[in-house]
């Protein structure tokens, strides 16, 4: 843990820019990599209005928001991740896509470097065979909104060393956040309950039980679930849940997982959730 100081971060989207932000809160110094400038500059702009919110509560120092922001690089290339100590990957949810910058990470960071990745249920065994250190190569799924989710969920891969689990648990303690260790199936703990809830959501939406108000107001009244699924599933994204449940049906071949066609179609038509303005929900 004392030889990791310089974190690399992949992905600018909503993960990534939050991922950025704990690390660089906890004191690290964090390189985070995006393909599109604009995302970046979107990224950093986010997490200088998240940081403001906690000077307003009184929850840091307004030294402690411009160390932090000062700790963080932007960057289009990969090529700056050579010299940091430890990767976090937050790409899109598709695993050839993964697999293929697996591989050229394994060629550019040192051999000691852990390759984590935050996917949501994409098989972390199949990661780190695209690499030549499968042994250091692991999940650390993360949860939205990462600055104040205090879950981590670690994956261990079929190669995953004791050794590298321990570090990745210890770095989520240096973060204030509690890693639990899941095995490496398909959704992991979290998705491989949560996705069937929402699906059985939007099934119950398509045929008429209730409308999106009743669906989710029986589970937050009724359930005491602190956001409705439909409402959740606006906020998560249609097109990641659908990729979710994708892989869980593909991965266990339980007719149970099979994405309702509602979901598909909403996907089609680009009706995403927050980030598209309109899902269950039309957002401004």
């Amino acid at each position: 843990m004392s030889d990791i100081q310089r974190i690399g971060v992949i992905g600018a989207g909503t993960m990534g820019n939050g991922i950025a932000q704990v690390f660089t809160q906890a004191g690290f110094d964090v390189q985070l990599v995006d393909a599109a400038a604009p995302a970046l500059d979107r990224a950093r702009g986010t997490i200088e209005k998240s940081l403001g919110k906690f000077v307003e509560k009184g929850r840091m120092t307004a030294e402690d928001r411009d160390a932090a922001l000062a700790r963080l690089s932007t960057g289009t290339t990969l090529d700056p991740l050579a010299d940091v100590d430890y990767v976090v990957e937050a790409i899109v949810e598709d695993a050839q896509v993964k697999r293929e910058l697996f591989t050229r990470l394994d060629q550019l960071t040192r051999p000691d470097v852990i390759l984590s990745s935050n996917t949501s249920s994409i098989s972390i065994t199949v990661l780190g065979a695209a690499t030549k250190r499968p042994d250091k190569v692991l999940g650390m799924h993360f949860m939205n909104p990462v600055p104040l989710m205090t879950l981590v969920e670690l994956i261990r891969g079929q190669a995953t060393s004791p050794e590298s689990m321990t570090i990745a648990s210890d770095l989520c303690a240096t973060l204030g956040k509690t890693g639990l260790e899941a095995a490496d199936y398909p959704g992991f703990i979290a998705n491989r309950i949560l996705m069937p809830m929402i699906n059985e959501a939007i099934f119950a939406l398509m045929e008429g039980v209730g409308t999106a108000e009743a669906i989710d107001s029986v589970m937050t009244m009724g359930m005491r679930h602190p956001m409705g699924p439909l409402t959740l599933a606006d906020f998560i994204g249609l097109d990641v849940c659908l990729a979710i449940l994708e892989v869980l049906h593909g991965g266990l071949g339980d007719p149970k997982y099979r994405a309702c066609p509602l979901l598909r179609r909403m996907v089609a038509a680009g009706h995403l959730g927050c980030k598209s303005g309109r899902g269950f929900y039309h957002y401004a």
